[in-house]
């Protein structure tokens, strides 16, 4: 693999690095986990962390970031229809902050508006093009955080937290 390449508009303007990128659709119940990079601008589902009343499991977060060494983060970032913060965007921020803490990475904020109902469709559409199994709900989180790495991977900058 070529160590440098020309890296798409969301990603850092730091380097011209491949960077390996892991992102995140933070939910009360999962956190849909996806993984990507800035070579290819392409974006796969990971398993979903479960979320707990003691919180995500991090161990599964954990595990993923050693696995593949991630040069930056990525979290979406609930708003509604109008643009405003949703319900959940205090939640999504501290847990982006945790992440950053934890991991000593960047980490950005990306929105997420439709990004479940995208998957949900992409999804539907899998299984009605042959797809065997029943839809899952971990399946939808992951599959939206892929939706919000390939935003990001195609120039939705976001928001980074420092």
């Amino acid at each position: 693999m070529p160590e440098a390449a020309k890296a798409p508009a969301g990603a850092s303007s730091s380097a011209n690095l491949i960077e390996a990128v892991l992102a995140f659709d933070f939910g009360l119940k999962r956190i849909g986990i996806a993984s990507g990079d800035t070579l290819t601008a392409t974006a796969a589902p990971r398993p979903a962390a479960l979320v707990t009343r003691t919180g995500p499991a991090w161990r599964t977060i954990e595990r993923a970031v050693a696995e593949l060494k991630p040069r930056r983060l990525i979290v979406g970032a609930p708003y509604n229809v109008d643009g405003t913060p949703g319900a959940l965007a205090p939640a999504a921020r501290r847990f982006a902050d945790e992440l950053e803490r934890r991991f000593k990475l960047p980490v950005s904020m990306v929105d997420e508006r439709w990004s479940s109902l995208e998957a949900g469709t992409a999804l539907k559409a899998r299984r009605a093009g042959g797809g065997r199994r029943r839809i899952r709900r971990e399946d939808v989180d992951s599959v939206a955080a892929a939706v919000i790495l390939e935003r990001w991977l195609g120039g939705e900058s976001g928001e980074d937290l420092k």
